[in-house]
C-alpha cells in the first residue's frame, strides 16, 4: 500500500514510526497485524530514464540500531543512499526492457524474413515443371540478336531463355550451380516483379538481361570480362528493377514513402538490390553457393554497384569520365576502376536498349513506358496535388515524339557511340538508336505541322 502511494506521488516516503503516522487510513485498520511487524519505513520510486514514469519501487523497513538492536527511523543519509540505488535499478530495468524489446524485434524480423522468403520463392511445382522442360537453343530464340523482341514469347519461354543464357555463358558449369536451384531462382526473380506494372516488370528485366547477353556474345565483350563479372552482370540485369512500384525515386521521396526513410539517394535501386539479396539468400535459390567466400563477396559488391548504376542520376555523374577515357584512348582494361565504369555503362546501355530496337518494337515499348509514366502523373495530381512534368502528363501525350528525340540526344546517342568505339561489334545498338531518332523526329515534325495548320 505504501509502495502504491509512492508510485502515485512519484516521491519518496520516510516514516519513522508507522503506528504514530495518521496520514494513511489503512494504518489503524492493520495496526494489530502489519504494524507489529513494520515500525519504520523508507520507500523510494524507481523512475525511467526520462524520469516521467515510475517503473518500480524500492522499500526498506525496520532499520536496526547497531548498538541497541532496536528499530529506529531512517535518516537523510539513508534516503540519499536509497535514491542512488533506485537510479541504478532504474537503469538496469530500462536496459533489460530495451534489450527484450530489441530481442523481440530481431525475432520478429527473422520470422518476417522467413515468411517473406517463403512467399517470395517460386513454388516447388513450378520449379519441377521448368526443370523438366527442354531448353531451346540461343539461335532458335534469337538471343544473340540485338534486334531481339520478347513479344512473341510466352512466360515459360522467357524463363527457359534465361536459363539458356546462363548455360551458354558457362555460368552454370563454372560456378557449380545446381540446376534445380537455378530454375527456382529464375522463377523467384520473375515472381517478385509486380504484374500490374506496365513497363518495369519481368519482361523489361528479361529484355535487359538479353541485351547484356547479346553485348557479351555478339558485341564481343565476353572475352574482355572475367567469369565473376559476367555472373554479376547477368544477375544484376535480371534483378535491377525487382519489386518496382511503377513510380520513380522523385515520387517515392515526395510522397514520403517509408522506402525514402531507408536510403538518402537511389532509393528504388537500393531496394531492388535488397530484394535481389533476399532471394539469393532464400532456401532453394542459392545459386552462388558454389563460390568461395572471397568470390561471393566480390560478386555481391559488383551486383550492388551494377544495380545502383541503373539510376540515371548516377549514370549522368559517371559517364563523363568514361567518355573521356575512351575518347582519349586512355581506357585501361587492367584498371579495376575503369572496368567498374564499363560495367556501369553496360548496365545503362542494356536498361534503355528498347531505344535501339526495330521501329515497331520501339514504338510499342514507348507506349508501355508512357502508360506507366502517365499513371504516376495521375497520382501526383491526385495524391500530391502537383502538376506533373510533361513526361508524366497524359495531357501532353502529343509531345511524346519530341521528348523521345530529346531523350535520345541527352542520354543515349553518346553512350552507344562510346561503346561502339570500344567494340565495333556493338555498333548495331548505335545504328538502331539513330534510326529510331529519325523516326521520332519525323513524327515530331508531323505533329508540329498539325499544330501550325490547326493554329492557322
Amino acid at each position: 500500500m505504501y509502495a502504491q502511494y509512492v508510485k502515485n506521488t512519484m516521491g519518496p516516503l520516510n516514516i519513522g514510526d508507522i503506528s504514530k503516522d495518521k496520514r494513511f487510513p489503512w494504518t489503524n485498520e492493520n495496526a494489530e497485524n502489519s504494524n507489529k511487524q513494520i515500525k519504520s519505513l523508507l520507500c523510494t520510486p524507481i523512475k525511467n530514464g526520462k524520469k516521467d514514469k515510475v517503473i518500480g519501487v524500492c522499500q526498506l523497513v525496520n532499520k536496526m540500531d547497531d548498538v541497541t538492536g532496536k528499530i529506529k527511523a531512517f535518516n537523510r543519509n539513508d534516503e540519499q543512499f536509497l535514491e542512488a540505488f533506485a537510479i541504478f535499478c532504474g537503469l538496469g530495468i530500462q536496459n533489460t526492457q530495451m534489450y527484450e524489446t530489441v530481442d523481440r524485434a530481431m525475432a520478429k524480423q527473422v520470422v518476417t524474413l522467413e515468411v517473406l522468403s517463403y512467399h517470395a520463392s517460386a513454388s516447388e511445382e513450378d520449379t519441377r515443371e521448368l526443370q523438366a522442360a527442354k531448353v531451346p537453343s540461343a539461335q532458335s530464340l534469337k538471343l544473340i540478336d540485338f534486334s531481339f523482341s520478347d513479344f512473341e514469347l510466352s512466360d515459360m519461354e522467357t524463363t527457359l531463355a534465361t536459363i539458356r543464357m546462363f548455360m551458354d555463358l558457362n555460368l552454370v558449369q563454372n560456378f557449380q550451380m545446381k540446376y534445380e536451384d537455378l530454375c527456382q531462382w529464375v522463377l523467384s526473380v520473375k515472381k517478385n516483379y509486380r504484374k500490374h506494372i506496365a513497363y518495369h516488370n519481368w519482361r523489361h528485366a528479361f529484355n535487359t538481361s538479353q541485351c547484356m547477353f547479346a553485348v557479351l556474345k555478339s558485341g564481343r565483350i565476353q572475352n574482355k570480362l572475367n567469369d565473376l563479372e559476367m555472373l554479376a552482370l547477368m544477375i544484376a540485369t535480371l534483378c535491377h528493377d525487382l519489386d518496382h512500384r511503377g513510380v520513380n525515386n522523385s515520387y517515392i521521396q515526395r510522397s514520403e514513402h517509408p522506402l525514402a526513410q531507408l536510403y538518402c539517394h537511389s532509393t528504388m535501386e537500393h531496394h531492388h538490390f535488397d530484394q535481389c539479396l533476399m532471394i539469393l539468400n532464400s532456401p532453394g535459390n542459392q545459386i552462388l553457393s558454389g563460390l568461395s567466400l572471397e568470390e561471393y563477396r566480390t560478386t555481391l559488391k559488383m551486383i550492388e554497384r551494377a544495380i545502383l548504376a541503373t539510376d540515371l542520376a548516377l549514370y549522368m555523374k559517371k559517364r563523363g569520365e568514361f567518355f573521356e577515357l575512351t575518347k582519349n584512348s586512355q581506357f585501361i582494361w587492367e584498371d579495376e576502376h575503369h572496368r567498374d565504369l564499363l560495367r556501369s555503362m553496360l548496365m545503362t546501355a542494356c536498361d534503355i536498349s528498347a531505344i535501339t530496337k526495330p521501329w515497331p518494337v520501339q514504338r510499342r515499348v514507348a507506349e508501355l513506358v508512357a502508360t506507366e509514366f502517365f499513371e504516376q502523373g495521375d497520382k501526383e495530381r491526385k495524391e500530391l496535388n502537383i502538376e506533373p512534368i510533361d513526361l508524366m502528363n497524359r495531357d501532353k501525350r502529343d509531345k511524346i515524339p519530341s521528348m523521345q528525340v530529346g531523350f535520345i540526344d541527352a542520354i543515349c546517342i553518346q553512350l552507344y557511340e562510346t561503346l561502339a568505339g570500344l567494340s565495333e561489334a556493338c555498333s548495331p545498338l548505335l545504328e538502331g538508336c539513330r534510326k529510331n531518332r529519325q523516326n521520332w523526329k519525323l513524327l515530331a515534325e508531323q505533329d508540329e505541322k498539325k499544330l501550325v495548320n490547326g493554329a492557322t
